[in-house]
């Protein structure tokens, strides 16, 4: 029997005086899980970028249904990204891609 895979999505708002590339971004949200939670805690999270917007500061994340206030509090501790002062802002979670986009973005 297959069971089904519970995801949630993430619409994040990214506050930096510069500009932050994807492959940074994403680089310091897997350093900010394995930081927290460690190996194992990284493995549950299921964490992937599904779209950034360089010129709006915007992202999309992607995570599974257990690990969100896991991913919560590792997009809370970042303060930095390549040495670069940043805060991010979690502005909704949703279910759908559709729903989050509709909602948040």
């Amino acid at each position: 029997m297959l069971r089904r895979v519970r995801r949630r999505y993430l619409a994040l708002k990214i506050m930096g005086e510069q500009f932050i590339e994807k492959e940074d971004l994403i680089r310091a949200l897997w350093d900010a899980v394995l930081q927290l939670f460690g190996e194992y805690g990284a493995s549950c999270v299921n964490l992937s970028l599904i779209g950034y917007e360089a010129e709006g500061n915007y992202a999309i994340l992607r995570c599974s249904h257990g690990a969100l206030d896991m991913v919560r509090a590792s997009i809370a501790s970042m303060t930095e990204i390549k040495g670069k002062p940043v805060a991010i802002h979690v502005l909704g979670v949703s279910g759908t891609l559709k729903s989050l986009r509709k909602k948040f973005l």
